[in-house]
């Protein structure tokens, strides 16, 4: 079942387990059963505190990894491999033992909760699935209260097509849609702790001003945040989740020196890598408005939820997010087969028909990918040509089960009041207007920037982007802008890095030239 390489790691990893685990299997006579009960058997014979035992669930085939002799258990339905092996090696290392990693005040909010019956959905292929089991299982550990089983849904469609899910990961509590889309310990934590937001916003107000305060945490925001540390700055960064952007990005190939990564190790790598130096971090939280500096010469920054965070200089790095039609039935049927990534979802479109609205590298690439699950793919342009570079365009049209269709404006998203039933377009040559009976629409038309909090603060151009100078500056002193939120042209990872340490080293200049002398790490430098 495991390759050499994966039989080592694995290996490796569970020398971390020190209290015995059994592997409690529901298993049938079905291919998908052996291959599962071949995994276990290979697990168990890695470590001497590993065993395997069967019983019966209602999913078959599923196992528990469960701590003997309490009640401290994660469960998966089908079995954990792609993307989501990652989250059974960490399953398996910390319900054998190995303490999570969490702050102490996280996993102490943690265990405070009441808990309840989590189920999540996912899919082999999504690189957002993996955070929230991860999530769930590590809260499972920490509070027996919280159960949690991840299902598989392909090994489960039956189950899957019942409750009408379109996208992944789906959240269920207790029966119920709790949640979609990437969350991580801090955002459940939010959800369910009816405290959490007054003691966040407390302690964020009780935090001394900063030198340097980032606003966000995809490339940009970690490396400003890091080469401000380096020039021993107190440095502080908020943001919703460490990654940004990147984490929705499959395959990364065009990272100058490392030839393939993916978009969730790239993030994780920035996050270990910003933890590594002295930076306060704030997570799972936005900004939600901008205050010049006043005469104490602090510029504020307000939370969503509640809080403020003050500093002589800001860097924001808030980067951007999915751009959306704007037709009717948009919103309606999004996560009901209006969805935006071809990687966590496509495989919930298996043998059905789909749409791919944008004809750039993004729409090309999904359009690919969806053509080897999918029964057919429609290509909606709104330009008359394709804007891909030409190697993808050709390999598009080499697809038998491929249509492409340019000049061409999406109309309206069309369903039965639970899912997307088809698409209706307009030819903007003839004006007539058709619709295609399909199941998924994918929006692949860019991004937009994040930077709708900061209207009538900062200059902004056309596109909402901040305006910004050749050493990251903006409009209002002391404040200055990276990465995918600013008016760099050309959105890559490898500038968002290089414009994240232009702000930051801005940031830094900006402060010893500041006449004003203040009890600072940044005073103390200029005087050493």
């Amino acid at each position: 079942m495991l390759d050499a390489n994966a039989t080592a790691q694995l290996k490796k990893y569970l020398e971390l387990v020190s209290l015995p685990l059994e592997l409690a299997a529901s298993l049938d006579d079905s291919p998908a059963s052996a291959k599962m009960r071949e995994l276990l058997g290979e697990i168990a014979a890695l470590s001497p505190l590993v065993s395997v035992v069967e019983e019966s669930n209602p999913r078959t085939p599923s196992f528990a990894i469960r701590r003997v002799g309490t009640e401290i258990e994660v469960r998966f339905a089908g079995l954990p491999m792609g993307h989501e092996f990652s989250s059974l090696v960490l399953a398996l290392v910390q319900v054998g033992g190995h303490a999570p990693r969490l702050d102490e005040e996280t996993a102490e909010a943690v265990r405070r909760l009441e808990g309840g019956e989590f189920v999540t959905y996912m899919s082999l292929t999504c690189q957002n699935c993996p955070t929230v089991v991860q999530a769930l299982n590590t809260m499972s550990v920490l509070n027996p209260r919280i159960r949690h089983v991840a299902v598989e849904g392909g090994a489960f469609k039956d189950e899957v097509e019942a409750l009408g899910i379109k996208a992944v990961p789906a959240i269920y509590k207790d029966g119920q849609l709790f949640g979609q889309g990437r969350m991580d310990v801090a955002d459940f934590v939010a959800r369910l702790d009816s405290g959490a937001g007054a003691r966040i916003a407390e302690a964020l107000d009780a935090k001394d001003p900063f030198e340097v305060l980032v606003v966000g945490g995809g490339p940009a925001g970690a490396t400003a945040a890091i080469y401000s540390a380096r020039k021993a700055l107190r440095t502080g960064l908020v943001a919703a989740r460490f990654g940004g952007q990147v984490l929705d990005t499959m395959a990364i190939e065009n990272f100058i020196s490392v030839p393939h990564t993916e978009g969730p190790r790239l993030g994780a790598a920035l996050e270990e890598h910003v933890r590594s130096h002295d930076v306060d971090i704030t997570t799972g939280v936005k900004a939600s408005a901008l205050h010049p500096a006043g005469e104490d010469g602090l510029i504020a920054v307000d939370i969503e939820g509640g809080g403020t965070l003050r500093a002589r200089s800001v860097v924001l790095a808030t980067g951007a997010h999915y751009r959306t039609m704007g037709v009717p039935g948009e919103e309606e049927y999004r996560n009901k087969g209006v969805t935006f990534c071809p990687h966590c979802d496509g495989p919930l479109f298996k043998d059905r028909p789909v749409a791919v609205i944008g004809g750039g590298n993004s729409g090309i690439e999904a359009a690919i990918d969806l053509a080897q699950v999918a029964s057919h793919v429609t290509v909606v342009e709104f330009l008359d040509v394709l804007k891909a570079d030409a190697v993808l365009v050709n390999t598009l049209r080499s697809l038998p089960n491929v249509d492409v269709l340019t000049s061409t404006r999406v109309v309206e998203v069309i369903g039965d009041g639970s899912q997307v039933t088809g698409l209706d377009v307009e030819d903007r040559t003839s004006g007539q207007v058709r619709r295609l009976e399909l199941e998924g629409v994918f929006v692949q038309i860019g991004l937009l920037p994040d930077t709708d909090w900061l209207d009538g603060v900062i200059e902004r151009n056309r596109a909402g982007e901040i305006v910004i100078d050749q050493r990251g500056a903006t409009s209002l002193p002391g404040v200055f802008a990276a990465g995918d939120c600013a008016s760099t042209p050309y959105k890559q990872i490898v500038i968002s890095l290089g414009s994240g340490a232009t702000a930051a080293l801005s940031a830094f200049d900006h402060l010893i030239r500041s006449r004003e002398e203040a009890d600072t790490p940044a005073a103390a430098t200029l005087r050493a």
